[in-house]
C-alpha cells in the first residue's frame, strides 16, 4: 500500500525532483548490496510484486540492482506454469459406490479367485445390479489369486541341474581385444572355469565345454546369450553330453543374471584394478581369482559363505592372507 501511495504521489512531483530522488535511491541501493548477503532471500509477495511491475513495463528490468532481469523472468514462468496446473488439476471423478456392493465385489472376488473382472461382472448382472466392469476391476482385492511357485523358488529347486555361460571382452595394454569365457554352476554359485582366447570360434567353446565337464558330470540346462560364437559344433557337442541348450531371448542379458553378475565381480574386483599384458597373463589372472572367488570370497545367496564352503575358525591368532598380488585379503586363525 505504501508502494502504490508512493506511485500516486510521483505524478504530482516535478521531473527535475523526481530526477534528483531517483538518483539518491540508487546511490542507497549501491550502499546496501555492499553489506548485504550475494543472495537475498524475497518472500513470495515481495517476487509476485517485481512479477506485477514487469507485466506492467517490462523496461523496469533496466532499473533492477538487486535481482537478475532472467530471475524475474523466471518467477513470472513459474508463476504462469503455476497458475495452469492449478487449472488443469485433476476434477473428482465419479461417485463411490454404496459399501454393500464393494464388500459384495470383495466377497465374490475371494470366495472365487479365479474369476476375472468380466465373471465377477457377468454375475453382478445376473443379480439384477448395474454396474461397469471397470468399477468391478477396481474393487477387487489386489493379489486375491492364489500365487504359484515364484521364479526365485523355481531357481532354487531346479539349480542342481543348472549352469551358464558367457563371454567378455578385456582389453590388454596395447588395446588387444581378448575374449574370456567363464562356466559357473547355479547350485552353490561356483566358477567351474575360466578360459581366454583372441578368437572364439564354436570349436574352441566347444573344447572347454568338455574340458569343464568331463565325463556324466554335466549339467541338465546350459542358459546362455544368443553369439554367432555358439555355432553348430558348439550345439552338437552339449546336446551329445546330454545337456539341454537354453539361449535366452534376444536383448535379454538379466534372464542369464548369475553369469553376468560373476562378470560384473570379476571387473570390479579384479580387472578395473589391474593392465593385462597378455593373453597369459590374463588366463593367470582369471586363474587365481577364481580359486579366490569359490574358497574364499563370501556370497550373500549362500548365507554369507564361499561356493566351495569355509569352515567357522574359534582358536587361534588372527592373520591375513594376500590374494591376487595383494589386492584382497582374507583373515583367518592360525
Amino acid at each position: 500500500m505504501r508502494l502504490l501511495f508512493a506511485a500516486f504521489l510521483e505524478r504530482f512531483r516535478s521531473r527535475y525532483r523526481l530526477g534528483i530522488e531517483n538518483l539518491v535511491l540508487r546511490h542507497q541501493v549501491n550502499i546496501l548490496r555492499r553489506a548485504a548477503p550475494k543472495r537475498m532471500r524475497l518472500s513470495n509477495g515481495e517476487r509476485l510484486l517485481f512479477v506485477w511491475l514487469y507485466r506492467l513495463c517490462p523496461s523496469v528490468r533496466r532499473a533492477v540492482s538487486i535481482l537478475r532481469p532472467e530471475t524475474i523472468v523466471r518467477w513470472h514462468r513459474q508463476g504462469w506454469r503455476a497458475y495452469w496446473r492449478w487449472k488443469s488439476r485433476c476434477r473428482p471423478g465419479r461417485p463411490k459406490i454404496e459399501r454393500g456392493l464393494r464388500e459384495l465385489i470383495r466377497e465374490i472376488s475371494l470366495a472365487n479367485p479365479l474369476w476375472g473382472a468380466p465373471r465377477i461382472h457377468g454375475e453382478l448382472l445376473k443379480l439384477g445390479i448395474e454396474v461397469a466392469q471397470s468399477t468391478v476391476s477396481k474393487y477387487m482385492p489386489k493379489g486375491g489369486r492364489p500365487s504359484g511357485q515364484a521364479w526365485w523358488t523355481f531357481l532354487q529347486n531346479h539349480a542342481d541341474g543348472i549352469a551358464s555361460i558367457d563371454l567378455f571382452v578385456v582389453p590388454t595394454i596395447t588395446f588387444k581385444l581378448l575374449f574370456a569365457l567363464v562356466i559357473m554352476r547355479h547350485s552353490r554359485r561356483e566358477v567351474v572355469s575360466f578360459a581366454v582366447t583372441a578368437h572364439p570360434t564354436a570349436d574352441w567353446l566347444a573344447r572347454q565345454i568338455s574340458e569343464a565337464f568331463p565325463w556324466d558330470s554335466g549339467p541338465r540346462y546350459l542358459i546362455r546369450d544368443r553369439d554367432c560364437s555358439y555355432g553348430e559344433v558348439f550345439q552338437r557337442r552339449i546336446q551329445s553330453m546330454g545337456i539341454r541348450d537354453r539361449p535366452t531371448a534376444p536383448r535379454s542379458p538379466w534372464q542369464n543374471a548369475y553369469v553376468e553378475r560373476v562378470i560384473g565381480s570379476v571387473r570390479r574386483e579384479c580387472l578395473d584394478h589391474l593392465i593385462i599384458f597378455n593373453e597369459a597373463h590374463l588366463h593367470h589372472v582369471l586363474n587365481g581369482y577364481g580359486k579366490y572367488y569359490n574358497a574364499v570370497r563370501t556370497h550373500l545367496a549362500l548365507g554369507k559363505d564361499a561356493p566351495l564352503g569355509r569352515l567357522i575358525q574359534r582358536a587361534g591368532t588372527i592373520t591375513r592372507i594376500p590374494h591376487l598380488g595383494g589386492l584382497h585379503h582374507t583373515f583367518v586363525r592360525i
